[in-house]
């Protein structure tokens, strides 16, 4: 590992859009297209890291998040000298800190600044010539992982089709017609036997809802279920809700700070914790999150709903920290993602294995998605 000091030439954001045949749906919406937004960084001896901006919602989020990286915050560490990249994510989060509550954008602030986060650390790690997962503190390379963002319709035909791409553990969106629901767990519970299902209602029900709804899930045998409630409830209705149902709970990626991250771990609450290090923190803060969450005796499992390269990233943290959580890896069509994932595109039997390139290991070929770019 080096000490170092390298300094940042340039740093710049590219959009991208993918239309879709069918639609992701949601309890709290719809995507008609798969946006990603890429972060390159280059240092003054002219390696390459590369990072990934969360920009799922609003559906014109994207390209606002990009101008805010190429705008706003690549001049700030324009020639910047940094010894760790959590020197780089402490500067821009210091120096727009105003500038983001001025705008009332502390979400797109935060989200781009991840972004770029993510990049200086494959910078860093080929730097320091060690794959990202190492330079983590990671012993292996082998991790599991689950098919999520299963749909309420077409669902079984889209599961089927994971298990066939590899797949041993499934998640599946529900929040919508509770027969509905029922019906599409049953189905995957018979698809997936013994193995690992999940569901996610995306915030979709009042406290009160959840507490008439969730204990009929019982007989599904769920490893957990993913926001029931509103993220932003107060903590005392997650309490009541941990005491009305008997299935483990999840949460983490709508949670931006380390106090919520704290509250989070204590007591008996949630059983999985999901933070996700393209929309907040980075690797420079939920890398601490991550070891914070299995010192808890809770499990990491990290969010993501995105494009190839915040998924690698987010597949080097999991292995660099360790523990029996899995990636989540969304299974519906996107390229975005797909060219970009290296390794994590090839699933067997449930898991997927890093290399030991230095850094994410990949040199993502831009010109083969430039149809898809908008900025």
């Amino acid at each position: 590992m080096t000490s170092q000091t390298f300094v940042i030439r340039s740093v710049q954001a590219f959009c991208y859009r993918y239309p879709l045949a069918t639609p992701v749906v949601t309890s709290f919406g719809r995507m008609l297209d798969r946006p990603a937004v890429f972060v390159r960084a280059e240092d003054e001896d002219g390696r390459i890291g590369w990072g990934e901006v969360w920009a799922n919602f609003p559906s014109t989020g994207a390209e606002h998040r990009a101008r805010l990286v190429n705008e706003v915050l690549a001049p700030v560490i324009s020639a910047f000298a940094a010894i760790h990249p959590l020197d780089v994510f402490e500067t821009l989060t210091k120096t727009t800190s105003v500038l983001a509550l001025q705008s009332g954008e502390p979400g797109p602030f935060a989200q781009a600044i991840s972004g770029i986060d993510l990049a200086v650390w494959d910078l860093y790690a080929r730097r320091c010539n060690l794959p990202l997962w190492k330079l983590l503190g990671g012993n292996g390379s082998q991790i599991r992982v689950y098919a999520s963002g299963i749909n309420p319709t077409g669902s079984r035909q889209m599961a089927e089709a994971a298990i066939g791409r590899g797949h041993r553990a499934l998640k599946l969106k529900v929040g919508f017609d509770p027969d509905a629901d029922r019906a599409n767990l049953t189905s995957l519970r018979q698809l997936v036997g013994d193995g690992m299902l999940a569901a996610d209602a995306n915030q979709a029900w009042s406290t009160a809802r959840a507490l008439e709804i969730v204990p009929h899930l019982g007989e599904f045998g769920l490893a957990w279920l993913e926001e029931p409630i509103r993220a932003d409830r107060p903590w005392e209705e997650w309490q009541t809700l941990r005491k009305g149902i008997g299935i483990p709970l999840a949460a983490g990626e709508n949670i931006a700070s380390r106090a919520g991250f704290q509250q989070a771990l204590g007591g008996d609450v949630l059983r999985v914790v999901q933070p996700d290090i393209a929309k907040w923190g980075g690797l420079s803060v939920c890398s601490d999150i991550a070891h914070d969450i299995r010192r808890a005796g809770k499990t990491f499992c990290p969010h993501y709903l995105g494009g190839g390269i915040g998924l690698l990233a987010s597949a080097h943290l999991l292995a660099g920290v360790g523990g029996d959580g899995l990636l989540e890896v969304d299974s519906n069509d996107n390229p975005l993602r797909d060219l970009f994932c290296g390794p994590v595109a090839a699933i067997s039997e449930g898991t997927i294995t890093l290399g030991d390139d230095p850094g994410l290991g990949i040199d993502p070929d831009l010109v083969s998605i430039e149809q898809y770019r908008t900025v």
